[in-house]
Formats: structure tokens, C-alpha cells, sequence
């Protein structure tokens, strides 16, 4: 069995987890390579953990790896896709981070999830991604032109708001006046979204939702809207450039560019064990077993 690692910071939790998740491969005999990066963020923060001087490093992966580690938050998720893109390697979080949808594996219980995948004990969550593309192109974008998460339009450089010129397959929408405006996937939509007052999407749904930003049209409300249509938004402001952001990813844009956003044309493939669902995830993280009359 191959297994790729990926990791983004360091702090006590990431210690404790890297020596289980270490201890464990090896104990397995799996074939485990460590993200480059991460490779030296260890030995620079954590030389006490000899374990990893027998793994190997990546740079890429390709279609030889049976899975991937995340181990981090959300945000280190997110960024572990740009490695996987659209190869179908399966990822699974260990959460050292805070609240943690995606990177659901706690610290102690490393050992056994990972014995679960060994053994087959999982199943796949697919989750779908958007695209997208800039006319004119933008070198940011093309290269990791896709978000797990959301693509949002933003002010930048100044506390105006900004207009955004809204389409759904090629029909007017309305002209959001506002701090930006958010279109997230289901699994994005407990993320950004979620803090604007967008609603809570089941992973499987095939739908996009558009949550406005602080906007000064007291009417607008987040829509939902079927996955299959193809989003144009074009923004105009006080300043001469706005930001659009693809998950953690930041790219600069001139206002009057057209921004294509549609479903990409592949998906990232999430590792469930057989002991959790999304559902039994939406209590612990936001509390909603906490009423005291459950």
C-alpha cells in the first residue's frame, strides 16, 4: 500500500499526530511519502521524531498512491486537492486544526482509521468542485483554475462596495451591491458561506448556492441554484481591481473581467470510515446536541 502525507504548520497536536501516524505505517509495512515541504517542516520543528527519515518525498503524485493524509484543518485539505487535482486519489483529514467538516479524524483514534482503510472499512464521499475561467486569463487562475469549497468575488483596497453583475446560464440575476459575493458547492457550504447566512447543503446534492456578502440590497438572500448552470460575474467599483479567491487561493483582477464559474468536470473522492455521516458530524461541530432536551 502506497500513502501520500501532507501537512502545512506545525504545532502540538501535528506532533503528537505525526508520531502515531509514523509509528503506525511502519509498524504496517506501508509504502509512505511525505510532501516535500512538510518533510522539512518537521525536521526543522520536531527533530525528536526520527521515524521520518525512512520515508520517502513527493513533489506530485500520480495514480500509484492508494490514498492520502491530510494532517491539518479544512484549510490544509483544501490545499491538499491542488496535489491531487484529478487523479482520484482519496483523501482523509486528521483534524489538528479547529472545528474540522472535512479533516474529521481526532488524534486517538489515528490507529484505528487507519486500520479501517488498510482493511477496507470505509466508504467514498465524491464531492463535487467548481471551475473556473477569466476573460482576459489570468495566470493565477489557469493553472488551479478549481475550488472545493467556494470562489468568491471580493472589495479589494477599499472599505466601498463593489457591484457584481450576476448571470445564470447566460439570463440576468440581479446586480449584488455588496462586500462580494460567494459561490460555494455543498461541501463548501459549511465553510465562508455558512458565516455569510448561506444554508447548510448535504455533500451529495447537486446544487451551487450563491451567498451575497454584506449586501446593502436588504432583499438579497442566499439562492440555491442546480450545479449544471453556468455562473457570469463581472465587477465594478470604486477602485480599479477586486479580489477572487478559490478556497485559500488569491488572485488579483481588473474590474470588468468576465468570470465563467460552472461545475468541474471532475470530483475529489473523501474517505468516510463506516462509524460517522455528515449528519452525525453537523451535531458535534455545531453543537446541535447541546439542546438539553435531546
Amino acid at each position: 500500500m502506497k500513502v501520500a502525507i501532507f501537512g502545512r504548520f506545525y504545532n502540538e497536536a501535528t506532533n503528537v499526530s505525526v508520531e502515531t501516524l509514523f509509528n503506525y505505517l511502519l509498524k504496517k509495512d506501508v509504502d509512505a511519502y511525505i510532501e516535500t515541504e512538510f518533510f522539512n517542516l518537521i525536521k526543522n520543528e520536531s527533530p525528536n521524531i526520527k521515524d521520518y527519515a525512512s520515508f520517502k518525498t513527493f513533489n506530485t503524485l500520480d495514480t500509484s498512491f492508494d490514498f492520502l493524509v491530510s494532517v491539518g484543518g479544512d484549510g490544509t485539505i483544501l490545499r491538499a486537492i491542488t496535489f491531487v487535482k484529478d487523479i482520484d486519489i482519496p483523501i482523509i483529514g486528521v483534524n489538528t486544526g479547529r472545528l474540522g467538516f472535512l479533516a474529521t479524524i481526532q488524534v486517538n483514534a489515528i490507529e484505528q482509521a487507519i486500520q479501517n482503510i488498510i482493511d477496507g472499512h470505509y466508504k467514498i464521499s465524491e464531492r463535487s468542485l467548481l471551475s473556473i475561467e477569466t476573460t482576459p486569463k489570468n495566470d493565477d487562475i489557469t493553472s488551479l483554475n478549481f475550488a472545493l469549497n467556494e470562489v468568491a468575488v471580493s472589495r479589494k483596497n477599499t472599505t466601498s462596495m463593489i457591484t457584481v453583475e450576476t448571470y445564470l446560464d447566460g439570463e440576468f440575476l440581479t446586480s449584488y451591491w455588496s462586500d462580494g459575493l460567494i459561490v460555494s458547492t455543498p461541501t463548501g457550504s459549511t465553510g465562508y458561506s455558512l458565516s455569510c447566512g448561506g444554508p447548510v447543503i448535504t455533500p451529495g446534492t447537486n446544487s451551487f448556492v450563491l451567498t451575497p456578502i454584506a449586501p446593502h440590497n436588504l432583499s438579497a438572500r442566499p439562492l440555491i441554484i442546480p450545479d449544471s448552470t453556468e455562473i457570469q460575474l463581472k465587477v465594478n467599483g470604486r477602485e480599479e481591481n477586486h479580489l477572487v479567491s478559490l478556497d485559500s487561493r488569491i488572485a488579483t483582477l481588473d474590474n470588468g473581467t468576465l468570470i465563467k464559474i460552472k461545475k468541474a468536470n471532475f470530483k475529489i473522492k473523501m474517505i468516510d470510515l463506516l462509524d460517522e455521516s455528515f449528519l452525525d458530524t453537523l451535531r458535534k461541530k455545531l453543537l446541535w446536541g447541546e439542546d438539553k432536551r435531546n
